[in-house]
């Protein structure tokens, strides 16, 4: 099913939330360019899901705007109904119709003079064929949800946003109940249809892996605001606060001196992408990490994983250094090794003075 070409420019400013006397977003900011995929990264509870639906127009927010092409869909003085918004949404369960067969939960949001004209042909309106072939369930559109797999129910989820080619996608975590052989079938397919058709999405996750797979770029959400934006490698090799480094997937923290590009830590001189001076804690990832015979630091313990090995190290002072290898482990735990960076540049946080 050809897009319409009316993707949009979707922009959310300052935008909060609160039920009762708990506030879910806090300024919430969040940019999808046109024709793009923004994955909405961050744990349980930050309030994903709530700006979510305040974009789709299914809660109101307290504050902020919500923009679709410049045009303001929520702000002070304004609100656009969901229905109006050309904007699609794919829940977490899929929130199919149980009564409706598949071509009544697809065509469900089509306008009604458009299902009239398809019963009265006794046939499926044509744009709900384009859509259930799109998701590669043509001649599904007869049976039950009841009747499908789980990941068949999610594709008919999918194809019901799709139908009324909306200009800004909604995904909120549609894969989570699936298996995990499934799930990354799944997400393979609606990462390859998201880029055939162009469409403007938002893709909900608390995966990380997920997220730097299915995002152009990946919005990290903690305690009801986003706090970066970028593109996956930009946000993983300078993540913009300890908060964010740790929980983009390993993180040691180091301490050092800064001067002159440079960062003196226990391990040597470490790259700064920043200049930086005094103090600093130093971001370095596992895989940026060697170890060899030495004496630096003791291996604390070894994790084989197949593909790889991790070590946990640390040095005399007592600091912890998670070190991973691409190959099978060479030093058992009680062994004394020397650690090694040979990574690139990479950032500093400063540490507040005592």
């Amino acid at each position: 099913m050809p897009h319409n070409g009316a993707t949009g420019e979707l922009a959310v400013e300052g935008l909060e939330k609160s039920f009762g006397t708990a506030r879910v977003l806090d300024r919430a900011g969040l940019r999808a360019p046109a024709g793009r995929v923004v994955a909405l990264l961050g744990p349980s509870g930050c309030g994903k899901t709530t700006l979510l639906r305040c974009i789709a127009g299914l809660e109101r927010p307290g504050a902020g705007e919500v923009r679709l092409d410049g045009v303001p869909l929520s702000a002070p003085g304004t609100f656009v109904a969901p229905e109006r918004r050309r904007v699609g949404m794919v829940f977490q369960d899929g929130a199919l119709f149980p009564h409706l067969s598949v071509a009544g939960n697809v065509g469900y949001g089509l306008p009604r003079s458009e299902r009239r004209r398809g019963r009265v042909a006794k046939r499926q309106p044509p744009r709900v064929e384009e859509a259930l072939a799109l998701v590669d369930l043509a001649g599904f559109g007869d049976r039950l949800p009841a009747s499908l797999s789980g990941g068949q129910a999610q594709r008919v989820a999918l194809a019901r946003a799709l139908v009324t080619r909306p200009s800004v996608l909604l995904l909120d975590e549609p894969f989570s109940n699936l298996d995990t052989v499934l799930r990354v079938q799944i997400r393979a397919e609606v990462q390859r249809l998201l880029a055939d058709l162009g469409v403007t999405a938002v893709f909900v996750t608390h995966d990380q892996e997920e997220a730097f797979v299915v995002g152009d770029e990946v919005a990290v959400m903690l305690a009801g605001r986003v706090v970066q934006q970028a593109a996956p490698a930009e946000l993983y090799r300078a993540p913009a606060s300890r908060a964010v480094a740790g929980f983009l997937g390993d993180a040691n923290l180091l301490p050092g001196v800064a001067a002159a590009g440079l960062a003196h830590t226990a391990i040597g001189r470490v790259p700064l992408r920043a200049e930086l001076r005094g103090q600093v804690d130093v971001l370095l990832r596992p895989e940026q990490l060697r170890v060899s015979a030495g004496r630096a630091a003791t291996v604390d313990s070894v994790q084989y994983l197949g593909h790889d090995a991790v070590y946990l190290t640390r040095l005399p002072g007592g600091a912890a250094l998670r070190v991973r290898v691409l190959d099978a482990p060479e030093f058992r735990p009680g062994d004394t090794v020397d650690l090694h960076y040979v990574g690139g540049a990479t950032v500093g946080y400063p540490r507040a003075a005592t």
